[in-house]
């Protein structure tokens, strides 16, 4: 459908462009580099043919494809995010790519030996065979999401160069700060147009998701007392100590590392402390409702109780709501979950249909009124120097991407 070595030069053309988001700031991009691609994105999507090419003044990108049949049929939009998580560098991405895959160890990084093994990371033995794109060991790849931006400008390609294909009006969306929960807070969905959209933004081929965590942030600050330490004898108040106890107190077995399909769990991901003072940064993520508030609840109620041991409000925890389970939003529509399936079907690839075990623009945007299921784009190992992307499986998010598009053009 689209040339093979065309699709790996623009997503390489897109993961050597550093785009990491910053939770620290408070501007839209988050970081100012996320416009170099951003810029750049607007430039491809008018020279591919599209329409009603727009940036905003917050790097939002929107496009248009007019539809090429004489009678109505839904508009419907394809989504993704152009910025990187800013848990592991993306600056200077060297990408490899390994042809025809043998099944065996990538020695991404000799110098420091840093392998990819199929004895750990077992996923990569279902592409043996195929083309896979890795990292040097040093960086991420940034697949997620730059997967989904070649694999939905490759579908427009495809569609403009072949109206012999019939779709319906669609709109194309790009934003920033995915990465850090933001990708959607200031998407306009009025000018967006569209009855309903997909994220392509899941992970191995066939994922189709429209469950998701609820999920919130949370900042636990302990204050301390520093003194000489030589007289602190009844005067120190050691503030990590706290933390640790507060650490500790939380339940143990209910981390990411041990909790797995629906389940919740709290994830301390930053630790800043001094006798003075220490901050601890959680995520709480759940997809039943009302455990996530319990949640909540419990990191609430273990402050209190130490401030209570400790005979002043020593710890303050500041928790702030960041998206919701999009499947009371989508249930009302399965339709379009139901239209995501056939095209995945009717294009060779067996539908696999899971809760997400994170979030995407996609749970915020059906919030908002615009329903949102994800679809794969075909990325491994996110967020770190194993993430590895398969072209055949970006190759297979093209050809449902334009399924769907004539799906729904029969409607």
């Amino acid at each position: 459908m689209i040339n093979k070595q065309h699709l790996i030069k623009r997503f390489i053309s897109y993961v050597t462009v550093d785009t990491e988001s910053d939770p620290e700031s408070d501007t839209t991009p988050s970081s100012a580099k996320q416009w170099d691609l951003a810029n750049a994105l607007v430039e491809e999507l008018k020279e591919i043919g599209l329409e009603d090419v727009t940036i905003d003044g917050n790097a939002y990108i929107m496009a248009t494809l007019p539809s090429n049949v004489d009678h109505d049929v839904p508009t419907i939009g394809f989504i993704s995010h152009f910025d990187t998580t800013p848990d592991f560098t993306g600056k200077d991405v060297k990408p490899q790519v390994i042809e025809n895959y043998d099944g065996k160890d990538i020695v991404l990084n000799k110098d420091q030996n840093i392998i990819l093994s199929p004895e750990y990371f077992e996923d990569l033995l279902l592409y043996k065979g195929q083309t896979i794109i890795t990292t040097d060991g040093t960086t991420l790849l940034g697949a997620d999401d730059k997967a989904g931006i070649a694999e939905i400008i490759s579908a427009m390609e495809y569609l403009v160069k072949h109206p012999e294909v019939k779709h319906g009006k669609i709109r194309v969306g790009f934003t920033p700060d995915e990465e850090i929960g933001r990708g959607a807070h200031k998407f306009d969905v009025a000018k967006f147009g569209a009855d309903w959209a997909y994220t392509m933004d899941g992970s191995q081929v066939g994922e189709l998701e429209y469950e998701n965590f609820n999920a919130a942030g949370a900042i636990v600050t302990i204050k301390g007392k520093i003194v000489h330490p030589g007289y602190a004898k009844g005067k120190m108040v050691n503030s990590m100590y706290i933390a640790q106890d507060y650490i500790n107190s939380l339940p143990r077995l209910e981390t990411p590392e041990h909790t797995s399909d629906r389940e919740g769990f709290f994830h301390l991901y930053s630790i800043n402390g001094e006798v003075d003072s220490t901050k601890l940064q959680y995520i709480i993520r759940d997809h039943d409702k009302g455990h996530f508030e319990a949640r909540k609840e419990i990191m609430i109620k273990l402050a209190r109780e130490l401030n209570s041991q400790l005979g002043e409000a020593r710890v303050t925890v500041d928790i702030k709501d960041q998206y919701f389970n999009m499947r009371e939003k989508i249930e009302p529509v399965m339709h379009i979950v139901d239209i995501a399936e056939q095209a995945m079907k009717e294009v060779g690839i067996t539908p696999l249909i899971k809760p997400i075990r994170g979030g995407t623009d996609g749970s915020q945007l059906s919030y908002m009124g615009l329903p949102c299921p994800n679809i794969f784009a075909g990325g491994h190992n996110f967020h770190g120097r194993f993430e590895y992307v398969p072209v055949e499986s970006m190759q297979k998010a093209i050809e449902v991407i334009v399924q769907i598009a004539q799906i729904v053009a029969k409607k």
